[in-house]
């Protein structure tokens, strides 16, 4: 089926990725200029089709705890995740996005992001940049295309940005892509460090269900006395039985900090707390990449603790067992500030 994605409700611009090869040590001064920031951004969809096809993503964190501080993130001491050979990087992560052989990836997109205030404070003139390197490939400069989500509170100087990477990974082999120079800061304090990266994409494949898929993004912030964060991800009527899933992209969610739940909710049924395995119901964002609960994903490094970066993946069915129309996402926190950057749907079409 065609891709249905519509245009008019994304809100990035042309896509600034350098053709040439780049170093890490890039002069300030040829970089692309950047988008502007802001302390919050609205949720807002980023892409939307009805495809068959479905949403795959790697993820990787960018920073690691030195020894004896691997378990816990408030007040570690935080070291750059470093697995390139490459003297000019200081931080860099490898994982694998991993699209069906025989697929065509018809959309995609890099968010990043982390905390610039940890024992160093770093300056937030590189948020809007990173290197990326494809399967087998060299690093590119990536420069952010839309606004950049940046706020500075209670103890953590966060941001997240993004930037359209569709044709990039439409040319690429299969396998693992690095991605370095993720903005953010190493030391200790309170609150912690933090940083990762996720590459979310959506592909079509004639011989896949026809699936609904949707991208939401934005930079929120939910906490004590906050109040909650409601997405409608989605406004279509599904099926009883119906099979999905959903992603979420969020940075500082502390393991083992109670209080922070994730929700969907349709006109059909009551509510249904995400949880699985890897993520209970009362700690969703507790510093994990996982898929259905398990760490399946190919990444280097692999540590099951990403110390204050969440990239999960979450199995639907419970949520739209009884069919579902105008499904919608929200997120609390009752005792961990967590940051809120994107969610992606996937969801069956039955016909």
């Amino acid at each position: 089926m065609r891709n249905s994605a519509f245009p008019a409700v994304r809100r990035s611009v042309l896509c600034a990725l350098s053709c040439a090869v780049l170093s890490a040590a890039l002069p300030a001064a040829s970089a692309a200029p950047q988008p502007g920031e802001a302390a919050r951004v609205p949720f807002a969809p980023r892409y939307e089709a009805e495809q068959h096809g479905g949403i795959v993503r790697a993820a990787n964190t960018a920073a690691k705890g030195l020894k004896g501080t691997e378990s816990v993130n408030d007040d570690s001491s935080i070291a750059y995740v470093d697995v390139d050979s490459d003297p000019n990087t200081y931080n860099s992560s490898r994982a694998e996005l991993p699209v069906p052989s025989g697929a065509r990836v018809s959309w995609a997109r890099l968010y990043w992001g982390g905390n610039l205030r940890v024992g160093e404070q770093k300056p937030p003139a590189d948020n809007g940049r990173v290197l990326i390197a494809e399967p087998g490939g060299q690093y590119k400069a990536l420069f952010a295309d839309s606004l950049m989500g940046h706020r500075t509170a209670g103890g953590a100087d966060a941001f997240q940005a993004s930037a359209d990477v569709t044709e990039l990974v439409r040319s690429a082999r299969s396998g693992e892509w690095t991605v370095a120079q993720v903005n953010v800061a190493m030391g200790r304090s309170k609150v912690g460090g933090w940083g990762g990266w996720t590459l979310v994409a959506a592909y079509e494949k004639a011989a896949e269900p026809l699936r609904r898929l949707a991208v939401w993004d934005g930079f929120e912030t939910v906490g004590p006395g906050t109040g909650e964060l409601r997405v409608p991800v989605d406004g279509n009527r599904y099926p009883k039985g119906t099979g999905g899933r959903l992603g979420v992209v969020a940075y500082d969610g502390d393991r083992g900090t109670s209080g922070d739940y994730l929700e969907v909710g349709t006109s059909a049924s009551e509510s249904v707390r995400m949880a699985d395995s890897a993520n209970s119901s009362d700690d969703v964002m507790n510093s994990s990449i996982t898929e259905f609960g398990t760490g399946r994903t190919v990444r280097s490094p692999d540590g099951t603790n990403t110390l204050g970066y969440d990239s999960d993946v979450f199995d639907l069915r419970g949520a739209l067992r009884e069919g579902a129309d105008r499904v919608h996402v929200r997120f609390g926190s009752r005792e961990d500030t967590v940051w809120l950057g994107a969610l992606f749907l996937q969801a069956d079409v039955r016909r």
